[in-house]
């Protein structure tokens, strides 16, 4: 469409232009944007994983202690078809006690890592139909099937059947699950009541 674009305009210049006479010359540019369909992601219960009040009795003193599964809704609605990632921010970024690859939850005393939190997301329907979640590491140039959800990676959808290859989506809809570990209760100093106090940002971009 630029290429035939481009030819119609030379095409109207030169025929504009005097035969009997020398030229000069100056660029022409056509400029502009065409965005893709806008997309709104939303998750049920605004988005809040509550684990309520633990004590110290519930923490296991010597290993990681793993918290019951937060599960939330996501839904991803879309103008049009549209290929796009899901990635996110951690706004609690070095505070992750696990794994580098989760997010932190938040500090006790500013030097000990209180835990950490990974997502996943699993049953993907697209647009009324099964689709497979799939990961890439290196910003796309590859994929593979992961229900990973983090800042490490970004997250698209594709057929069961080519799960390389993400497809475009109207209607998305998928199970997120939370993953919430607690550091070692003898590596944190719980003298007073301490928040877990995780909090990401979950973004879309538009492939």
């Amino acid at each position: 469409m630029h290429r035939l674009t481009s030819c119609t305009l030379a095409l109207l210049l030169t025929t504009a232009a005097p035969a009997a006479l020398a030229a000069s010359s100056t660029d022409l540019s056509v400029t502009g944007s065409i965005t893709p369909s806008s997309c709104i992601p939303s998750l049920s219960n605004e988005g809040v994983v509550d684990h309520g009040k633990l004590t110290v009795k519930d923490l296991d003193l010597n290993l990681p202690t793993r918290l019951q599964t937060g599960e939330m809704q996501l839904l991803v609605q879309c103008e049009g078809e549209t290929l796009f990632t899901l990635t996110t921010v951690d706004n609690r970024a070095g505070s992750s006690a696990i794994n580098p690859v989760f997010h932190g939850l938040g500090m006790v005393n500013d030097d000990q890592k209180l835990g950490s939190v990974s997502f996943g997301l699993f049953e993907p329907i697209a647009d009324a139909v099964a689709v497979q979640t799939i990961m890439s590491r290196d910003g796309g140039a590859s994929w593979g099937a992961s229900s990973y959800l983090g800042h490490a990676a970004l997250t698209a959808f594709a057929a069961p059947s080519d799960p390389r290859t993400p497809i475009a989506i109207q209607d998305l809809s998928a199970r997120l699950r939370a993953f919430t570990i607690i550091a070692p209760a003898d590596s944190l100093t719980l003298l007073d009541e301490v928040p877990i106090d995780g909090q990401v940002t979950l973004q879309l971009k538009y492939m």
